[in-house]
């Protein structure tokens, strides 16, 4: 294969994996994932979370399709690399950013990084499992859409347990 067709098939493996894991989330990690997903909702106690199961699942099918592709299965070895990259963007973005599970504590203030990092927090807005907006991870529709669809699916602004009089909570 040439490497225009290698680049080709790994860039869209990676834009691919936004929707695949756009799905997976709404529907399986909310869905009948949710007893593994649901430590993602609750506030963290130690370095990981049954959610990261869900990683271990996701490397183990890239891991997969390389091994395939790299014995002759061509071109799955670039699926899986793109599978990769986005599991390296996922960690950086969602992990990092948004989430502070590594030492970096940046909270962006312009672009779209802030409204990633919004539209992810606003996902957590809800509690439990229903009712949740924004499922992607690195891709974040824009926050007054997301506002809005908060404020129809519950009826008027969330209040959460323990908020603050803006609704919102650390």
């Amino acid at each position: 294969m040439s490497i225009l067709t290698n680049v080709a098939v790994f860039l869209c493996s990676l834009a691919a994996m936004e929707l695949v894991a756009w799905g997976a989330h709404k529907y399986i990690m909310h869905g009948w994932g949710w007893g593994w997903h649901r430590s993602h909702h609750a506030p963290r106690r130690g370095w990981f979370e049954k959610n990261d199961l869900f990683a271990v699942v996701f490397a183990g099918l890239a891991i997969a399709l390389i091994f395939l592709g790299s014995r002759g299965w061509h071109p799955l070895e670039w699926v899986g690399a793109g599978m990769t990259a986005y599991g390296l963007l996922y960690f950086v973005a969602h992990d990092g950013l948004v989430h502070h599970r590594w030492p970096l504590r940046y909270v962006p203030r312009t672009g779209y990084l802030k409204r990633l990092y919004q539209a992810h927090r606003m996902h957590h807005a809800v509690d439990g499992r229903e009712g949740c907006v924004s499922f992607g991870f690195l891709w974040a529709p824009p926050v007054e859409r997301l506002k809005t669809e908060l404020r129809r699916i519950h009826g008027g602004p969330i209040r959460r347990p323990g908020a603050g009089a803006s609704g919102e909570r650390d």
